[in-house]
């Protein structure tokens, strides 16, 4: 099967692979110049590279062979996890210098263990879905679009506009009302977008066709969801179980949601 596969979709998959390390690489590049330049600070850094490196989750519908997003996924997790304080390796050290944070630096192998959890996250939610729906893929690219995007400006516009505390100890932080609500908007507006585009607009083979009512209410739940997922998780955490918990609980609800 594999040998019939290669004739017809190798050079297809090659064209995304590469677009899809050269995203990633610039993603990482541009924020790390500007850092080392003093344009901006570690915290816009890290930010930026949380907020677009993820988005390349985008090009693995387009894979004919989908293990290679498991590849792409996996290698750009290896490289994060070797990106540590005086690493030998210039641009591993660079990158850790760049957007590090406070508490990975008094880890006891100071590394990225944020963008580590990320990447993970990303890796076993494709891998997940290439075995048992790679024609549902816009499922985990909803919920880690989630957590890149919607997580992100949660706490940054809760921060700053939150008048209401949520205290739940074992999360390790204080989250807001506002800051909820946030992430619900910002949650619906990435499924309505991510199901439409995937589900209704673009029509590649292989994935399942949605209908205006399951773009709605499949966002609608797995907007719920996510916002109690983010709300109940640690704060060290939830770049793990935001996506993966969401993403699986929807998955499983497509089963029984007749619409």
């Amino acid at each position: 099967m594999i040998l019939q596969y290669f004739p017809n979709g190798l050079v297809n998959d090659i064209i995304v692979i590469l677009i899809a390390y050269a995203y990633v690489l610039a993603t990482i590049l541009i924020p790390v110049t500007l850092k080392k330049k003093d344009k901006i600070s570690k915290f816009t850094a890290r930010k930026m590279v949380h907020l677009f490196a993820g988005l390349v989750v985008f090009v693995v519908p387009f894979f004919i062979f989908k293990w290679f997003a498991v590849f792409i996924a996996g290698s750009l997790t290896l490289v994060v996890f070797f990106s540590e304080k005086g690493s030998k390796v210039k641009l591993l050290d660079d990158l850790y210098e760049a957007i590090s944070e406070e508490q990975e630096e008094k880890l006891k192998r100071q590394f990225l263990q944020g963008p580590f959890n990320y990447c993970v996250s990303i890796t076993v939610l494709v891998l997940i879905f290439v075995i048992i729906a790679p024609n549902q893929m816009y499922l985990p690219i909803a919920g880690i679009t989630i957590m890149i995007i919607a997580d992100t400006l949660a706490s940054i516009l809760g921060k700053k506009y939150g008048k209401h505390d949520i205290n739940l100890s074992w999360t390790g932080t204080t989250r807001t009302l506002e800051g909820s609500l946030v992430f619900f908007i910002c949650s619906l507006v990435i499924c309505l977008i991510t199901y439409s585009l995937y589900g209704m607009i673009i029509q590649i083979p292989g994935q399942i066709a949605l209908n205006f009512v399951q773009v709605i209410v499949y966002s609608l739940i797995t907007a719920a969801i996510a916002m109690i997922v983010e709300l109940l998780s640690p704060s060290t955490y939830d770049d793990l179980t935001i996506p993966i918990i969401t993403t699986l609980l929807i998955y499983l609800l497509t089963f029984v949601l007749v619409v």
